[in-house]
This record gives structure tokens, C-alpha cells and sequence, in this order.
């Protein structure tokens, strides 16, 4: 048997960000250090900052009055940064670019009047902050069925923007939905969705052809990576989602000949090793990285952390 790995895996720039700025909180200010919401959707990244004196919270309301805190990645609606203001906290922003561009984009749509349409799965940390970021009608869409429901009669000023995990496939088909309902919808078409995203469902769907297996390595409540599950499936490649190698069950493997590995925006690399670890432990005799994007994208860290370092 054979693993080949797949390029690019594992961590963004987004993510890599926000991590950074949870250490570097912690080695400046000493803990505790209050984090809004998980940093990143991983439970390893998330537990080994809790070992470091990070508090995870999911109530603003929940961290004292005028502590240090830091906004997770997958941003937050204006009613929290209100809140956080009236309490007093110092806030550190973790917010990935990516996903404030899109809060932007929403609030001008809104500003000129137009109805807001989040194309996105509700209840996800990312989807809730766009939607809590504008003052207008929003309303969240996953399905068909959801856009057939929207209530807003054609004619109406309407505008989308996407979550930026999604899958690059569903979202193409979600929009054309939208444009085939309210003709002068305005978006953003698929670039809303990140270039680390698309990158990792590229790189999912070329290695698809060449395997009979496929381990996606991420936390279950990470967007992406169920997404590259969903990208491999949709490729006719039966795909299973781990979060670490103990997950991995040796019956999968049998009259296996090729596995291919990857993993979600939010995994270390460490447990992709550990994945990769186990398989030849299960007889894997080979293990090849498979020629990819090499992403080169970094984002600034926030000013009050330049110059406390």
C-alpha cells in the first residue's frame, strides 16, 4: 500500500494568524487570556492553549470586566464588539482578513439598500458573525430549498456574499439558484470562498484520481475539512473524516492500494504525521507528497502585538 499526501494541506494564513496571536497574547500578557468562541475549529490547537492559560468562552458576558480577549478567526457580529466596548475589555482582533472582507462586502450591499442573502450553513460561528454584522434583512441559505422559501418578491434589490469554507461545486450551484430567482441579484460570484479553501479541494480533487481511499485530517466541526470529504466523495472516492490517527480504523484499508492523505485549514501538521505514522504501521510501504500550490500568503498580526514583541 501506498499514501500519497497531499499540496497544500493543514493550516492557512488565517489560521496561522490567529494562532500566533493567541501565543503571542499569552507570552506578552500572561494568562489568563479570554478567547471568544474556539480560535480555530480544532480540539488539539484549542487544548493546548487552554494548557497555556487560554479561557474559551461562548458568552461575552462570561469574561470578567476589562480582561484581555481575543476574537476567534471566524470573526463576530457587531452586537459582541458592542458588548465587549460596554465591558470594558481589551480586545485583541483574530478575525481572518478573508472573512472581514466579506463583512464589509455585506454592509455596503446593505447600505445601498439591498436585501442581504448569506449563502452559508447557520449557526456556524463565521455565517453568524456576517450575518450579526449588518444592520439590514439578512437572510442564511444552505439549500435549494432555502433559496426556493426566501420570502423576498422578484424585483426586489437583493445581493449575496458566500462563507468562505464552503464547497467550491455546491456554492457555483446555490448561486445560479439565486440568479435564477432574483435576475438582479449582485455578488461576489465564488470569490468569496478562500483561496485556501479552493486550493485544498483542488489539490482533493486531482488526488482522487489516483487513489481508492482518502483520509481527510480535521476536527468534525471544521467547515473545510468536511468540505474536502464531501469533494472526495463527490469524485467517487469513498473519503473518511479523522481527527487524529487513534481514529483510524485498519478496516478501511482493506484491498486498498492507494490512501491518499490531507487535511482541513485547522489541522498541525503533527497529526497528519501521526496519520501518516499509523498507515505504515498498518502496512503502508510508501509514502509520496504529491507536486502542489505552494501558498505563500501571510496576514500582519494586529498592531498591539507588533509592538509588544
Amino acid at each position: 500500500m501506498e499514501a500519497l499526501l497531499a499540496q497544500p494541506r493543514g493550516f492557512c494564513a488565517g489560521v496561522a494568524r490567529a494562532i500566533e496571536i493567541a501565543e503571542r497574547a499569552l507570552e506578552a500578557y500572561g494568562a489568563p487570556v479570554y478567547v471568544f468562541h474556539e480560535i480555530v475549529h480544532n480540539k488539539h490547537v484549542v487544548d493546548d492553549l487552554a494548557s497555556r492559560g487560554a479561557v474559551f468562552v461562548d458568552d461575552i458576558d462570561a469574561i470578567p470586566h476589562g480582561a484581555l480577549t481575543i476574537f476567534s478567526a471566524h470573526g463576530v457580529a457587531t452586537a459582541v464588539v458592542d458588548r465587549a466596548r460596554e465591558r470594558g475589555l481589551r480586545v485583541i482582533d483574530a478575525t481572518c482578513p478573508l472573512v472581514t472582507k466579506v463583512h464589509l462586502q455585506a454592509q455596503r450591499y446593505s447600505q445601498r439598500g439591498h436585501v442581504i442573502v448569506v449563502i452559508g450553513h447557520a449557526g456556524h460561528e463565521e455565517v453568524e458573525g456576517t450575518r450579526g454584522s449588518v444592520a439590514g434583512e439578512v437572510h442564511v441559505v444552505g439549500t435549494l430549498e432555502e433559496i426556493a422559501a426566501l420570502p423576498m418578491t422578484p424585483g426586489t434589490p437583493v445581493a449575496y456574499v458566500t462563507q468562505t469554507t464552503l464547497s467550491l461545486d455546491d456554492t457555483r450551484v446555490l448561486i445560479e439558484a439565486l440568479e435564477a430567482r432574483y435576475p438582479d441579484v449582485v455578488g461576489p460570484g465564488l470569490d468569496d470562498i478562500c483561496y485556501a479553501t479552493l486550493n485544498r479541494q483542488r489539490a482533493v480533487r486531482t488526488m482522487a484520481r489516483s487513489v481508492d481511499l482518502v483520509l481527510v485530517v480535521g476536527s468534525r466541526n471544521s467547515s473545510n475539512a468536511n468540505r474536502l470529504q464531501e469533494v472526495a466523495a463527490d469524485h467517487g472516492v469513498p473519503a473518511r473524516l479523522l481527527e487524529t490517527a487513534a481514529d483510524l480504523d485498519a478496516a478501511w484499508l482493506a484491498g486498498v492500494q492507494r490512501v491518499g492523505v490531507t487535511a482541513g485549514a485547522s489541522t498541525p501538521e503533527h497529526l497528519v504525521q501521526g496519520v501518516l505514522a499509523r498507515l505504515q504501521e498498518l502496512g503502508a510501504t510508501a509514502v509520496r507528497e504529491l507536486p502542489g500550490l505552494a501558498e505563500t500568503t501571510r496576514f500582519r498580526l494586529p498592531e498591539i502585538l507588533r509592538a509588544a514583541s
